[in-house]
């Protein structure tokens, strides 16, 4: 049997997960880079009957799962996905397993901070400026007084509020779903999406990527910022505006701190590269050692069960 691992960029996968349970008669294959088309997935996972996904770094659409005719488990590492088309799956036989979500709920939240404390005092830069041999040359930003304002109070929006009360900030929240109790038993105060963007001095998105949320950040809301005010999306990338972010940012009006793209991994020639006042991470919110960890733990634990009979985890369309 050969198995693929798919968008293994650190090649950690084969020491994080006991697969020599599987049997001698196993084969498992990395792959280090994302298979960008559906033409060149086909190409390369044609021979293999598993295919571990790395979260939603590559989907699998009809048109890819039907040229795979060897196909037989597809196993996605986190909670859910909304990358797979399952219907497709189901159609061919072919179960979809899951795995724990391990430490992301606190691991991305952490990261929103690093992406805001960089931009507040242009981390990123000053470092590249001592490492060429020269000296400070920005202006930083102090929180302490400041307003963050949380587009999402769910889990991971939740777990912003505490940090930013030890930094001192004052804390407001939206979502089209929240309520003002909510959000006081969140530890927020409740304002409408105009408000959030007018008063916040960093706005951080926690919000799941649906038809309703894609572009709820646009240029209305952008240009209702403060001026040097910070975006920060940890969440997915299609929930911003990517045309009116890129000008607001080579306008100089705001700062940003971007961990997602509307296309990942964010392709060469993209403007975002170059983009002024923008730090920006390769979606590493999720990406810590005891995530990975829990995750090849468990999809060696689904192959293992699915090979005896009785598949576990099984994942279906949302």
């Amino acid at each position: 049997m050969r198995i693929a691992v798919l968008d293994d960029y650190q090649r950690v996968a084969t020491t994080l997960g006991d697969w020599g349970r599987l049997g001698p008669d196993v084969a498992v294959d990395v792959f280090d880079r994302n298979l960008a088309s559906v033409e060149e997935a086909a190409a390369a996972l044609a021979p293999y009957e598993v295919v571990c996904l790395m979260r939603e770094r590559m989907p699998m659409p009809r048109a890819l799962i039907e040229r795979l005719p060897n196909l037989k488990l597809i196993v996605v590492t986190g909670a859910r996905t909304r990358s797979i088309d399952f219907d497709a799956a189901a159609e061919r036989g072919i179960p979809v397993c899951h795995t724990r979500g391990g430490e992301s709920h606190h691991a991305t939240p952490e990261l929103a901070w690093g992406l805001i404390l960089s931009c507040a005092r242009a981390i990123p830069q000053e470092h590249a400026r001592v490492r060429a041999g020269a000296w400070q040359e920005t202006i930083g930003t102090v929180l302490h007084g400041k307003t963050l304002g949380l587009l999402g109070l769910g889990k991971l929006g939740q777990r912003m509020v505490p940090v930013a009360r030890a930094f001192g900030m004052e804390v407001i929240a939206w979502s089209q779903n929240l309520t003002p109790e909510r959000a006081r038993e969140g530890g927020a105060e409740y304002v409408d999406k105009e408000a959030l963007f007018s008063r916040a001095d960093v706005v951080s998105i926690h919000l799941v990527l649906g038809e309703r949320t894609r572009g709820i950040v646009g240029e209305p809301e952008l240009s209702r910022m403060k001026p040097g005010a910070i975006l920060i999306n940890t969440s997915r990338g299609p929930l911003v505006d990517g045309t009116a972010l890129l000008e607001a940012l080579e306008a100089g009006r705001i700062r940003a701190g971007l961990d997602v793209f509307d296309v990942e991994p964010l392709p060469e020639g993209d403007p975002l590269r170059r983009a002024p006042n923008l730090v920006t991470t390769p979606h590493l919110g999720y990406v810590t050692e005891g995530t990975y960890q829990a995750f090849f733990e468990d999809v060696v634990e689904d192959i293992a069960a699915w090979r005896a009979g009785a598949p576990v985890r099984l994942l279906g369309p949302a």
